[in-house]
């Protein structure tokens, strides 16, 4: 029995058990029961059949359906873009020897630190028809004549949404690309600039390939979390004005819960897989190419 226990991999199998645990009861559990679901047309209150593809066939011709695919894109695609220029626009910043450089590291986390729903109430103030802080400032400086409808509007709402999405995003991709930075020897720049390397050549080939493969993990975690937001959507507009802003998320949980369609929202919900497969594939087999890591050109 002592020599069971010995084995090293055995005693890894045995501390992982719990973590594979809660893992198969609160992740691969709900999975496989949202997936069986989805070929149902279950209901709240009762129970569903087997139906096959019909649920996706529908969803396929729903219009708004094929809207809230063309919305999660676009705020996925816009918001981790401009997410991660502005992230590693900050940490190279935070990296620098500035002064009070500790405290300006903590300020930076306070918006990834507050509530999701907080955030959203925060914005909706700020957006608000009436009261909006941002309309008033540019009203009182001369740039517009009247208040801007920022969530009455179609395309001012999605882009109202993105720019919330960022500003909460920004400091979970700045922090972790900082940390990435900080893993870098010092001296692989003070050789490269000893050769004549401009500061951009510096970033092109020593910073960029030494930081690629944080940059796949961090975009891998920001476009996933980005995809499937629900909260900050769901405070803010809840999908409005016009569906305008319904992710797959959001159109999703109204079919299944005040909907009261279980089948249809799991179904919904079911074809989001696809896209966050893509994306992991993306990261891991794209951005860590080794090529890539090397600094070199495919």
């Amino acid at each position: 029995m002592n020599r069971f226990f010995d084995n090293r991999n055995v005693l890894g199998l045995i501390f992982m058990l719990p973590a594979a645990a809660l893992l198969l009861v609160f992740l691969t559990y709900p999975l496989a029961l949202g997936t069986w679901l989805g070929f149902t047309d279950a209901r709240i209150g009762r129970a569903g059949h087997w139906i096959g593809l019909e649920n996706f066939s529908m969803l396929v011709q729903d219009s708004v359906a094929r809207l809230s695919l063309f919305n999660t894109l676009f705020y996925t695609v816009v918001a981790s873009t401009i997410k991660f220029a502005l992230g590693l626009w900050l940490a190279l910043l935070l990296n620098r020897n500035l002064p009070f450089k500790s405290f300006f590291r903590a300020i930076v986390l306070l918006p990834f630190i507050v509530p999701t729903a907080l955030s959203a109430i925060a914005f909706w103030w700020i957006y608000d028809a009436q009261f909006s802080v941002v309309s008033w400032a540019l009203e009182r400086m001369g740039l517009i004549h009247r208040y801007i409808d920022f969530l009455g509007d179609p395309w001012n709402a999605r882009l109202s949404t993105i720019a919330a999405n960022i500003w909460r995003g920004v400091p979970f991709v700045a922090i972790c690309l900082l940390a990435g930075l900080q893993t870098i020897p010092p001296s692989l720049y003070e050789a490269a600039a000893l050769d004549g390397a401009t500061p951009w050549q510096r970033f092109r080939h020593v910073t960029l390939p030494l930081l690629t493969p944080i940059i796949a993990v961090v975009m891998t975690f920001s476009v996933l979390f980005t995809f499937t937001d629900f909260q900050l959507i769901y405070v803010l507009t809840r999908g409005g004005p016009l569906n305008a802003t319904h992710l797959m998320a959001t159109l999703s949980f109204q079919r299944a819960i005040p909907g009261g369609n279980l089948g249809e929202g799991a179904a919904l919900a079911t074809l989001m897989i696809p896209f966050l497969l893509a994306a992991i594939l993306f990261s891991y087999f794209g951005l860590q190419r080794r090529k890539w890591q090397q600094g070199a050109r495919d």
